[in-house]
């Protein structure tokens, strides 16, 4: 039977040994080479020569190119059976500031010789905007209201106009967290005291676990279908507030104050408000009966409690 978990499993050993390219390797792509080395050959592109010897400790067989000079990715063309695109758009796009450059020089690059045979995209839930608390599943329009989410549904567009010619799959990934994880958890914040919304003002939002994130991603390379979208997230439907009073009580720390929206505009970041605009509860109903994803960490209880201290819990 296959594994739930591992689909190469169910694989002849003779193709057990692909190549995977991933394109992005940060700490999602770490965890699903992680998964996969031993089983295919993982090649990620990286635009640092520092991290070249890290990336090889790992089992990564490291490929120097930059998606902001589409001349160093001449060699990508043909090199992998999958591929896994996890780079985000620029920060600040120069021109066109709604365009994604860096997926359409991969896009170009990979069409330079014979394609892949399945190609996954990481891409942000923020593409539906706000929808005011709805439950929203993977057909709802798109709505983004965000430089950033903008660029996201560019780059979509792109993978998805790629996916005439191979089988490309769609991820929409809410908050990433993950104990392990580069500021992964409330903590930091918790411990500063930022506000939080009122109840009244609150927005839904939701989760992924870095390795169930990197789970779905190794799935959907074998199992996603395509022209699919999937949105990954947990089963956790908190509003932001509940989330971080939930965290606080994990770690034995004061719960967040609780402002009004426009003391919250006051107080807070541009950065941080646009997350507290955007209300929705993403449906993963897909994601569990398409790619048969179980879920490691159904809740953010599980997976923010993994990283308490055992002081704290007793």
């Amino acid at each position: 039977m296959p594994s739930n978990q591992s689909p190469l499993g169910a694989l002849p050993a003779r193709f057990r040994r692909q190549r995977l390219l991933i394109v992005g390797c940060g700490d999602v792509g770490q965890r699903v080479a992680r998964q996969l080395v031993g089983r295919v050959r993982v090649l990620a592109l990286t635009s640092s020569p520092e991290r070249v010897a890290a990336l090889r400790a790992q089992g990564i067989t490291p490929l120097l190119g930059d998606l902001d000079q589409a001349a160093t990715l001449r060699r990508l063309a043909g090199l992998a059976q999958r591929v896994l695109h996890l780079a985000p758009p620029p920060a600040q796009a120069a021109g066109a500031w709604w365009l994604d450059p860096r997926s359409l020089a991969l896009a170009r690059s990979l069409r330079r010789r014979s394609l892949p045979s399945a190609l996954v995209y990481g891409s942000t839930s923020g593409v539906y905007g706000d929808c005011a608390g709805a439950v929203v599943a993977e057909t709802r329009g798109l709505q983004p209201t965000t430089p950033r989410a903008q660029r996201r549904v560019d780059a979509e567009r792109v993978m998805r106009h790629l996916g005439r010619s191979l089988r490309v799959s769609i991820l929409r990934i809410p908050g990433i967290y993950a104990p392990d994880r580069e500021g992964g958890t409330p903590r930091t914040r918790l411990l500063r005291g930022t506000p939080v919304l009122r109840r009244e003002d609150d927005v839904y939002t939701s989760h992924i676990h870095a390795d169930d994130l990197a789970t779905a991603c190794q799935l959907a390379l074998w199992r996603g279908q395509p022209q699919r979208i999937y949105n990954v997230c947990d089963d956790t439907r908190l509003l932001m507030g509940d989330y971080f009073d939930l965290a606080a009580d994990l770690y034995g720390l004061p719960r967040p104050p609780r402002v009004a929206r426009n003391e919250a505009r006051e107080q807070l970041p541009l950065s941080l408000l646009s997350f507290m605009s955007e209300s929705r509860r993403l449906l993963n109903s897909r994601l569990k009966t398409e790619l048969r994803l179980a879920l490691q960490y159904p809740t953010v209880r599980e997976g923010l409690d993994e990283g308490v201290p055992e002081a704290v819990t007793s």
